[in-house]
């Protein structure tokens, strides 16, 4: 069984650094292009086998959006997929949409405490989440993939996913930057996942 996981595209809370989490944000330009490059390069990957895939996303804006691109450059129809509610983004909760910066000089003592777990920190909020939470549905949607699929998600699915593959580290999984410009392979059966495609590394997460 494979799966290709691709990241949606920047969108400006990205790029200004913004805890974005469930809120609904819309794809910037750059964010655009690195769609339509990552649609380009699943084309290439699995040329006339990509009908027989099975297409699902995020249901949050920015994943559909991310995906529509995608499929347009594959030369499929771009509103051919399904979506998943078990792969929207972790919950920030009551940080959504703060910068870490921002969050340091109202809340320093939980910023800390973050840092010191962050994968099972829970921010403030009613519906807020860990990654360690996040990680519980991600299997779930894991356990439940019966084809080979494409799957476009977001950064803490990602790291989740990691974790349940891999067998990542808690605190690695947790910090680890996920690029936008970069297709996941993910092997299920031999527990296979890493990054090919795109030109950017995997660097650290930047909150």
């Amino acid at each position: 069984m494979i799966i290709y996981v691709v990241r949606h595209g920047q969108t400006d809370w990205n790029a200004e650094l913004r805890m974005q989490g469930q809120k609904d944000i819309p794809l910037n330009d750059k964010g655009r292009a690195q769609a339509r490059g990552n649609g380009r390069a699943l084309k290439d990957i699995l040329g006339d086998d990509a009908p027989s895939f099975d297409f699902v996303s995020s249901p949050l804006g920015r994943t559909r959006e991310t995906m529509e691109l995608l499929r347009t450059e594959m030369g499929l129809n771009p509103h051919a997929y399904r979506t998943d509610e078990r792969l929207v983004e972790v919950s920030f909760g009551d940080w959504e949409g703060s910068t870490l910066r921002e969050l340091q000089e109202k809340a320093p003592d939980r910023v800390a405490a973050r840092a010191d777990n962050k994968w099972d920190f829970i921010p403030p909020g009613d519906h807020a989440e860990s990654y360690e939470i996040l990680s519980w549905r991600i299997g779930s949607w894991l356990q439940s993939v019966n084809l080979p699929t494409v799957c476009v998600c977001h950064g803490g699915v990602i790291r989740t996913l990691f974790r349940l593959i891999a067998s990542t580290d808690k605190e690695e999984a947790a910090t680890m930057g996920v690029p936008q410009d970069r297709i996941l392979r993910i092997v299920m059966r031999q527990n296979v996942i890493e990054w090919i495609g795109g030109t950017s590394p995997s660097l650290r997460a930047p909150f």
